[in-house]
């Protein structure tokens, strides 16, 4: 009976795991369940075959005053094209991808419901992240929060003084885990690996593999556990009977 019950607790892990492969976060802007979108623009297009953003937020994205989060690239001058490209990429990222599941995590925040936490991303990405960055100025670590928003965007806040790119972040280690509070976790993986999550592709999206192999994983520990578990539980109360 408690192997049988094992089992079963097993196999609804392995769906619960399933749902989590195709998913949309419950965010500001994000769609209820994820889709074909045929219009996404310039560098939201990879998404378009099936994404949690719409064509107007993709277009909004590439904005760099948009109506998404009023946030002000150039809060410290004006941030270099090649720069925020990748700002742009990332917010694509965020916005669109419906392959996140492994990562979302629950968020107390008045804008979004739910938040990314440790994606783990390829070392391609976060070096060419932080190289074409390198030159630019900000004056905060963490993106997410501590800014004075008086004016209705994102301002510099009080005490604060803008630094070369590279005074703020020393590495592109530091870079990709700071700037969005552990949104991201950096790794040495290659984007050839399977093991950590494309920012920039093309043709076929890469990150569902990614997605399945840590579900997958996170469901074998999860059945292992409770198996063991039950068992124990079983051999207990077969002894005391």
């Amino acid at each position: 009976m408690w192997v049988i019950l094992a089992l079963l607790l097993a196999l609804s892990s392995g769906v619960m795991s399933q749902d989590k492969l195709n998913v949309c976060m419950d965010a500001k802007h994000h769609k209820e369940k994820p889709g074909p979108e045929g219009d996404l623009y310039s560098q939201c297009a990879p998404w378009r075959d099936n994404a949690c953003c719409t064509a107007n937020t993709s277009t909004a994205a590439h904005n760099d005053s948009s109506y998404l989060y009023n946030f002000n690239w150039d809060h410290c001058g004006v941030m270099s094209d090649k720069c925020k490209k990748h700002f742009t990429q990332d917010t694509c990222f965020y916005e669109c991808s419906p392959h996140l599941g492994p990562w979302i995590q629950d968020a107390d925040e008045s804008w979004r419901m739910q938040r990314i936490l440790d994606v783990p991303l390829c070392k391609e990405d976060c070096h060419r992240w932080f190289e074409d960055c390198k030159d630019d100025f900000t004056c905060k670590t963490d993106w997410h929060k501590g800014w004075d928003w008086s004016s209705g965007v994102n301002k510099c806040p009080e005490g604060s003084m803008c630094r070369k790119w590279t005074e703020v972040y020393p590495t592109a280690k530091s870079m990709c885990e700071q700037i969005w509070s552990k949104s991201y976790l950096y790794t040495t993986l290659p984007n050839t690996s399977g093991r950590c999550m494309q920012l920039w592709f093309t043709g076929t999206n890469p990150n569902k593999k990614v997605a399945e192999y840590y579900l997958n994983n996170a469901q074998q520990h999860q059945s292992f556990a409770l198996t063991t578990l039950l068992l124990m539980a079983g051999a207990f109360f077969s002894v005391m009977i």
